[in-house]
């Protein structure tokens, strides 16, 4: 047998390899073939290939892997289960860019899945193969083993901890500021994914100096950047006072308010997310936003967008005018509640009108003047329908009722109150009767008109508890009109009013 003759078999045996390695990774990109594969012992088939002599055929493997491991937590278990995991380490740094990337994929792919996947996958030695992978000369590696951090950092606060004891922060850093898009909204989005769970995780990306770099990148075009800088400043602003300020140093505004008139709607929601983490904390923070046209913009954003976009805007109006008199009366000022009731009849999320019914009850809570403001605007006759609806979520009827509350028992405007009479339930109809106890006995142009418009009809037919705070305000009322009045309007009156006159004999 010729020299040839064999090597020929050994060429063949490579080709079937490069083959059958490549039909695997295109079979597990359709979901479809997904548990044929399983059954046909595709892993074990896959784990020495890993090990190959041929580099393509090495990459390829790794690549399937990832597609399969990929598809759902029950083969991303199979790959740790098989030990493929501290194989495809083994060789990883002298390995081309190309298994690098292709080995990055399968370690965010099993660790995506569960906090358990991603333990798997940091028990193993991957972290520090990772970090190094973060070094290497081709943004495409860093790219992957960016990916792959931030997938393992999302789970909770001690996986992010692991990423940050690795060494990871530092090289994130200095990916946001290499020129490759990609890279950077991978860097920026698992710094975010770190922020996320903790002050102290926050801080150790705040300590590397990423804030200054993550400002910078506001103003950049590519949406998709935008959006995940946005994000990672909103987790580090979320958790304290300090880290607040330290991101509104980083002179973010005003340009972050540019992001609330983005054509793309992530950016927009993550824009007005930013703000809302900011104005939460402090009035101090409020007034800083108030003043650098903040409050006005985000109202523009919540008319100009539908659904969940609104959400966070909604919650920093409540936020500000929850903080103080002042700061409600400038969300008032810049016309904050139209939108905000709009909200309320526009939308079909319960989550969405329940923020919008609390941000109300905020601005609403301090005095007569806010309450009114939110009543001439028609709100109240739109709390009591939604919490009277059997549709509503509970979160919802809570809400709206709390919101009720707060408005009604700052509010003196009568008019926007009478209308409640008639249709409240009765935990409602005290907070109403209570208001009208308090304006009616100090202002007589007001009870003639509470007479005319059937008020003090409406009040009579009331039943309340003997005792209660509910008759005490009945009582209170009464006592402004003469007692031939009410008695005129009480129930049943008419009937011995007719009664009397059948009864009557006239003198002839």
């Amino acid at each position: 047998m010729s020299q040839r003759q064999v090597l020929q078999v050994f060429e063949q045996y490579q080709r079937a390899r490069t083959q059958f390695v490549q039909a695997v990774a295109e079979f597990a990109a359709r979901p479809q073939n997904i548990d044929t594969l399983q059954s046909a012992g595709v892993m074990t088939l896959l784990r020495p290939l890993l090990l190959d002599v041929i580099p393509n055929i090495q990459q390829t493997a790794a690549l399937a892997l990832g597609r399969l491991a990929n598809y759902n937590d029950v083969l991303a278990e199979a790959v740790v289960k098989g030990d493929i995991l501290p194989q495809l380490l083994c060789s990883l740094s002298e390995q081309n860019r190309f298994y690098k990337k292709a080995a990055a994929f399968v370690l965010r792919a099993v660790g995506k899945h569960s906090p358990q996947l991603a333990q798997s996958v940091v028990q193993c030695g991957a972290l520090e193969m990772l970090v190094i992978c973060l070094e290497d000369f081709d943004p495409g590696v860093k790219e992957a083993a960016s990916w792959a951090l931030g997938y393992i950092a999302r789970h909770n606060s001690e996986l992010s901890q692991a990423v940050v004891d690795a060494g990871a922060i530092p090289l994130l850093v200095l990916c946001i500021q290499e020129p490759e898009i990609a890279l950077k909204r991978i860097a920026a989005s698992t710094l975010s994914d770190i922020s996320k769970h903790s002050p102290e995780l926050a801080q150790t990306v705040v300590d590397a100096g990423a804030i200054a770099h993550l400002a910078q990148l506001i103003l950049n075009p590519d949406a998709k950047l935008k959006r995940q800088v946005l994000s990672a400043l909103s987790q580090i602003a979320k958790h304290s006072v300090e880290l607040a300020e330290l991101v509104v140093e980083a002179e973010i505004f005003p340009v972050v308010l540019t992001c609330l008139k983005d054509s793309d709607e992530y950016v927009k929601k993550n824009g007005a997310t930013l703000i809302r983490e900011i104005v939460k904390h402090t009035p101090e923070l409020s007034q800083l936003i108030v003043n650098a046209g903040g409050v006005a913009a985000v109202i523009d954003c919540i008319g100009s967008c539908r659904g969940t976009v609104r959400l966070p805007g909604i919650m920093m109006l409540g936020y500000v005018a929850a903080h103080s008199e002042n700061l409600s009366m400038a969300v008032i000022v810049s016309k904050g509640i139209p939108p905000l009731c709009a909200c309320l009849i526009e939308e079909q999320e319960d989550h969405i009108k329940a923020a919008a019914a609390w941000a109300l009850g905020q601005i609403g809570r301090h005095t007569p003047e806010h309450a009114g403001a939110v009543a001439v605007a028609n709100v109240l006759p739109i709390l009591l329908s939604i919490y009277m609806d059997t549709r509503s979520s509970e979160d919802l009827q809570i809400k709206t009722k709390r919101a009720l509350k707060n408005i009604l028992q700052k509010c003196t405007y009568l008019p926007a109150l009478e209308p409640l009479l008639h249709d409240a339930p009765p935990n409602i109809i005290k907070h109403i009767v209570g208001q009208f106890s308090k304006v009616l006995p100090h202002d007589s142009k007001a009870r003639r008109l509470f007479v005319t418009t059937g008020g003090l009809k409406k009040v009579q037919e009331i039943k309340a508890e003997p005792g209660s705070l509910l008759q005490e305000y009945i009582n209170t009322i009464n006592n402004c009109y003469p007692e031939e009045i009410v008695r005129y309007y009480s129930p049943g009156y008419s009937e011995i009013l007719l009664e009397r006159v059948e009864n009557y004999h006239p003198v002839l």
